[in-house]
């Protein structure tokens, strides 16, 4: 049955594969549970709602893209889109979390109508093969960025003058420091915690050198483990692995959609859909790509109905009760560990239902073991740069701006919008505009529309 249903064979995979990919995937993205909750608690939502809310989206949501799509992806409430709901849209703007839920629900509805009429899937087709190969570069950064930052190996350093310093206060912590005022360096490399993770880094890089099957899985599970044994993680007095979560308490169909139209919140639908479109097509260009979904055209099969279940995701999560619920990039974990059905997705899925039950049990996994398979795997997509022809410069510029922007502004949006941009503008400026497709041509409008009359 599982063979009929996920393809296993002819996508040169096997039941095991795929599970031990599933859980790698589930472990790199357990961290949202702990997350979510607390970044939208900040907003003023209970934050067991949100947990409920969070486990059951990302769960049933992932097993419809498995089932339905058979890709290896998993999705999740988006880090970033989260971000921006509690802090420049409830807090920031004053408006209601119900009403913020109302919102993001819209902005589901719009993405199941681009999907359905076509348009989403035109412009995937319509992307340069360059740029879905700097996607995947670029994606590849990012999560080793997220990695190096979790881990602790990388540390940002603030020195932050008086103004800016009673800004961010008077904003509860949520502000912009000046260029001179914070700073990328090495963390400290003495730290148990750090040492852990660079350990965990060398022994990962090891296994996956010599071809040891499920080597992600194992050096998570053994990290930890080394982790207890160095107390560094800690089994608090009468640990139990199982606690009955509480149902009585949530946030289901708790959204104010009339709100969201009465108070014309559409500037707010419109960055929701804009951050949505671009992460996801990013995620799943990239992911699928490295999973070997990409045809000789650069086409993706079913692509389509990956971005049905995904715009699907955004309005369920809404309606559960979270924010906007995308394609998750730490996806590209289980496929490094060999995922390349929707078996991993499938797995990953249930493992976020089953977590409502065993909570304690994943919140024993420190940091320091999975932010070592997230910097390994942006090293595997590392891997797609060879395919990008840096000496056509109308090529190469826009393929490095995508890659380099994505890490460096934290952002899978903003990468892909820089490209953009600058693949057509080359293009003209070189009397090569017919070698740009036209969708090309109105996303890049797009995008200068949004960054220049509804910058954030």
């Amino acid at each position: 049955m599982l063979e009929k249903l996920f393809e296993l064979s002819s996508r040169k995979t096997d039941v095991k594969t795929e599970v031990i990919a599933g859980i790698t995937t589930f472990m790199t993205m357990a961290y949202i549970l702990f997350v979510n909750p607390s970044i939208l608690g900040a907003a003023g939502m209970d934050k067991n709602a949100v947990l409920l809310a969070t486990a059951i989206g990302a769960g049933v949501v992932s097993i419809m893209m498995g089932v339905f799509v058979n890709y290896p992806i998993a999705l999740a409430p988006g880090m970033g889109l989260n971000a921006f709901y509690a802090f420049s849209v409830v807090i920031g703007m004053g408006v209601s979390w119900q009403v913020a839920l109302g919102a993001v629900f819209i902005s589901g509805l719009i993405f199941i109508l681009l999907t359905v009429t076509q348009v989403r899937q035109l412009l995937v087709e319509g992307m340069p093969n360059s740029l879905k190969h700097a996607i995947t570069v670029g994606i590849g950064l990012f999560i080793t960025i997220i990695g190096l930052k979790i881990s602790g190996i990388m540390s940002i350093r603030l020195s932050l003058i008086p103004p800016t310093l009673e800004k961010i206060v008077a904003a509860k912590g949520n502000g912009t420091p000046l260029y001179f005022e914070s700073m990328i360096e090495m963390g400290q490399l003495a730290h148990p915690e750090v040492l852990l993770a660079v350990f965990g880094l060398i022994l990962l890089a090891v296994m996956m050198a010599r071809n040891v099957k499920g080597s992600i899985l194992i050096g998570i599970f053994t990290t930890t483990i080394i982790g207890i044994l160095m107390g560094i993680v800690k089994i608090p007095a009468g640990f139990s692995p199982v606690a009955i979560p509480d149902f009585s308490n949530n946030a289901f169909l708790a959204l104010d959609i009339m709100g969201a139209l009465n108070m014309g919140l559409m500037a707010i639908v419109f960055t929701f859909t804009f951050v949505e479109l671009f992460d996801t097509m990013g995620t799943l260009v990239g992911t699928a790509a490295k999973a070997g979904l990409m045809d000789k055209k650069g086409k993706f099969p079913g692509i389509g109905k990956a971005m049905l279940v995904d715009a699907t995701g955004v309005s369920l999560g809404a309606m559960l009760g979270t924010s906007t619920i995308t394609a998750y990039v730490e996806s590209a974990a289980g496929v490094g560990a060999g995922g390349r059905t929707g078996l991993t997705a499938v797995v990953c899925g249930v493992l976020f239902l089953l977590a409502l039950f065993f909570t304690p049990l994943a919140g024993l996994i420190p940091d320091a073991a999975t932010a070592p398979a997230l910097i390994i795997v942006g090293a595997l997509m590392i891997e797609s740069i060879r395919h990008i022809d840096f000496g056509d410069l109308t090529e190469g510029i826009p393929a490095f701006l995508t890659i380099v922007m994505m890490p460096f502004t934290y952002s899978i949006a903003n990468g892909i919008s820089a490209g953009l941009v600058m693949y057509p503008l080359l293009k003209l400026v070189t009397g090569r505009g017919r070698e740009v497709h036209w969708i090309v041509y109105i996303l890049a409008v797009l995008v200068v529309f949004r960054f220049v009359f509804l910058a954030e």
